[in-house]
């Protein structure tokens, strides 16, 4: 068993829209104890990566892959497409892309060729997920493939970036709501809020955000695999990456080689700009936390409570009393307010991830009970401007600005009135007791934003006959994706299957099951699909010993299966895919 380490890939972030959002692709050491998490091979190379000097912009971008290593154990390129790809020979994007090569040669008969990845958003980047977790799912996927991750167009490293301020500063700066107690009012801060953060993204536009786009990216992609000397995608994505797997399958149909998506969205609704079905399932996520913390018992889980309907009640009470009366919190690093709003887009954000929150949140929770908001106080240091002016340019995480422009420019026009956003309020109040963090976002997100043309851009049917049937996964508690979403995309792919796994948490990574993963490796190596119908156990529950595997009914584990079980647990208690809510 690898020793435990404090490296959390990414941290538990809060609703973009409301400023919570901690950087989803810079890593940071956490003291909390309850989070402690098993050390990778990946996780134990990631530190003296990130010491180590790597610019990107002085990496040569080329229309060909010329590789360099980078960060230690990997290897980057940046390749050049067009910005609009009705005008090949017109303005440029570039794209940077990290690799994890293969354990095999690549002249070997053995090697299989790349597998992108896609952590989702939309605006996740890629080449942090694969510096995080690489490693991770490398041994998952086998030593036949490069796992290769790639910033999407306007993201991260990729060029041109989008961004709606021009300086950390002015970043820094603008006023973000910090609420989302949509009964006093705040529902109309937040789309005015909305429509101001849009407009600053028409100042800055040059002409190059009518471009940032789903069907492009798509595009990018036939582009990375072309310039790897393959003719068709293997790829693995998830949550929007699930978006971007099925626009890529109904546009290139005959060049789907492998295409896994995993936590699945309602791609048709995500067009249409319609959310509604996102919730479907997150209530069911949290009452497993309380079914979970009831069963664990007290020595466990520290929020214990004879039943999950007395843990459900205390939990209650503290919302209430945040509500009238938000706890002061000073910590090491940061300080603030814990109230209610801070609390529910906490808990939100967890359902993410139940393996590595679960125990955190239990242990915070009874401190909270006893007026103690420390422990599950995450907002990070103050901000501090930056004496080089050099430095001030440096990247920052935009995420929720490449959110915005994608899920803006990809969608149907909302209009801008109040009353559409309360209709969509009202429609997640059908489906879970998470409707105001839901609505938050999904409501006023595009309020304002500038109306281009989309001429010849991909939106739909999703229907196509791949050349090779795709794979999908839903988990039958998945706060954000319904596992309805996964069965609903299916019928519109001839010959895919749907695998359920019998989990909380957002995609297959967030629980661990050897099950689902042997049919994620056979589905990449040998082509195979699990059949219909198909339901995988995991090995453990989130407030089991993490070393309490079972599979099969078997408690005894050969050496292989012990390994590939540790591997499995591990990668659920990294979380890589950055909350959009």
């Amino acid at each position: 068993m690898s020793r435990r380490a404090v490296l959390l890939s990414i941290p538990v972030a809060c609703c973009f829209i409301l400023g919570s959002l901690i950087a989803s692709n810079q890593l940071f050491r956490i003291s909390n104890p309850a989070a402690l998490l098993f050390e990778s091979q990946a996780q134990r190379l990631l530190p003296n990566a990130y010491q180590a000097t790597f610019e990107w912009s002085e990496l040569p971008a080329r229309k060909d892959l010329q590789w360099v290593n980078c960060h230690v154990s990997f290897q980057c390129a940046r390749l050049i497409v067009p910005l609009d790809y009705t005008d090949p020979d017109g303005r440029e994007a570039t794209i940077a892309i990290i690799r994890k090569p293969a354990a095999v040669p690549q002249d070997s008969k053995e090697y299989r060729g790349p597998i992108l990845i896609n952590p989702g958003g939309p605006g996740g980047s890629g080449v942090s997920t694969v510096l995080a977790a690489g490693f991770l799912l490398g041994s998952i996927l086998g030593p036949h493939f490069d796992v290769v991750g790639f910033d999407p167009r306007g993201i991260g490293e990729s060029t041109p970036k989008i961004s709606f301020f021009k300086t950390m500063v002015e970043r820094e700066l603008y006023e973000k709501p910090k609420s989302v107690n949509i009964a006093d009012g705040t529902l109309s801060r937040l789309l005015s809020s909305r429509k101001l953060f849009n407009t600053l993204a028409a100042e800055l536009d040059d002409g190059y955000l009518r471009h940032m786009n789903t069907d492009y990216t798509a595009r990018d992609m036939l582009r990375i695999v072309e310039a790897h000397g393959r003719k068709k995608l293997m790829y693995w994505g998830f949550s929007y990456g699930s978006v971007l797997g099925a626009t890529f399958a109904a546009m290139f149909p005959d060049k789907v080689e492998r295409v896994l998506i995993d936590g699945v969205v309602d791609s048709e609704g995500y067009y249409a700009n319609d959310w509604s079905s996102a919730g479907r399932d997150t209530d069911k996520s949290l009452d497993s936390f309380f079914v979970g913390c009831s069963k664990a018992g007290p020595d466990i889980c520290p929020f214990y409570a004879p039943s999950p309907e007395d843990i459900r009640t205390n939990l209650t009470n503290i919302f209430e009393n945040l509500r009238k009366s938000p706890l002061p919190v000073r910590t090491e690093q940061s300080y603030g307010l814990l109230d209610e709003s801070f609390l529910r887009l906490l808990i939100f954000a967890g359902l993410y991830s139940p393996y590595a929150e679960f125990p955190v949140f239990a242990k915070g929770l009874a401190s909270l009970a006893n007026g103690d908001g420390r422990p599950l106080f995450r907002e990070p240091p103050p901000f501090k401007c930056l004496c080089n002016p050099h430095q001030d340019e440096k990247p920052v995480e935009l995420l929720p600005d490449a959110l915005s422009t994608l899920v803006c420019n990809d969608g149907d026009h909302i209009p801008d009135a109040l009353e559409f956003a309360e209709k969509t309020f009202k429609g997640y109040q059908k489906n879970t007791e998470f409707a105001d963090v839901l609505a938050a976002v999904a409501g006023p997100t595009c309020a304002g934003w500038p109306r281009f043309q989309r001429n010849h851009i991909f939106r739909g049917p999703f229907t196509a006959n791949t050349s090779h049937p795709v794979m999908l996964i839903g988990n039958k508690a998945d706060p954000v994706t319904p596992l309805a979403s996964a069965k609903k995309m299916s019928k519109g792919f001839h010959g895919s299957v749907v695998l359920t796994q019998d989990s909380g948490g957002h995609a297959s990574i967030a629980a661990p099951s050897i099950c689902t993963m042997k049919y994620i490796q056979d589905y990449f190596v040998k082509g195979t699909l699990p059949k219909e119908g198909t339901v995988c156990p995991t090995i453990r529950g989130p407030f089991d010993p993490i070393d309490a595997f079972k599979y099969d009914g078997q408690k005894v584990f050969s050496a292989e299966e012990m390994q590939f079980a540790e591997t499995v647990n591990e990668l659920s208690m990294t979380p890589i895919i950055p909350r959009m809510f």
